[in-house]
């Protein structure tokens, strides 16, 4: 409240042993932190004791285009799952107790300068991812995914290809 809010103080804090830029917000379930981070990271947290309960990470391969940083905007949840889009242009589902990877499926050609850092949305039981990479002339699209065995549902892309509907003008 306004009248004891000089009384706060931390808690506790966490070290992700991570470096680089942090740029999503938590999602907070049952008292649980869970955040992704730069390189493809995510963690599990107590928000309690600031205990962490997993670590996921993405492996990697070389030569990504990463123009602006390597960092990822956030996680999105569905049932028991944790989704997240990595560096390398894939969609990942995680277990939500474990952190264990469910599957990953890949969205672009990550060698094209396609990848993921935006955190997924899920509409009317659809995962929707973007895909980032712009600075490299990559063409952006939508995917619509299928939250429980990750099959692609649909794809619009958000400039037409020659010969589609609305190149011409």
């Amino acid at each position: 409240t306004p009248a004891n809010v000089s009384q706060l103080a931390p808690q506790w804090t966490f070290q992700a042993g991570v470096g680089g830029q942090f740029e999503a917000t938590p999602v907070v379930l049952d008292g649980m932190l869970y955040v992704s981070g730069p390189q493809s990271h995510a963690w599990a947290i107590d928000g309690r004791t600031g205990r962490q309960v997993w670590h996921y990470q993405r492996t990697l391969p070389a030569g990504l285009k990463v123009c602006c940083g390597p960092v990822n905007r956030g996680l999105a949840v569905y049932g028991n799952k944790l989704f997240m889009t990595t560096l390398d242009a894939h969609l990942v589902a995680l277990d939500m107790k474990t952190g264990k990877q469910l599957w990953k499926k890949p969205f672009a050609n990550h060698l094209e300068g396609y990848k993921g850092v935006s955190a997924p949305l899920i509409a009317n039981g659809v995962m929707i991812t973007g895909t980032s990479g712009g600075e490299h002339a990559t063409r952006g699209f939508l995917v619509g995914w299928d939250p429980e065995t990750g099959n692609e549902l649909w794809r619009k892309h958000m400039i037409p290809a020659p010969g589609e509907p609305g190149h011409e003008t």
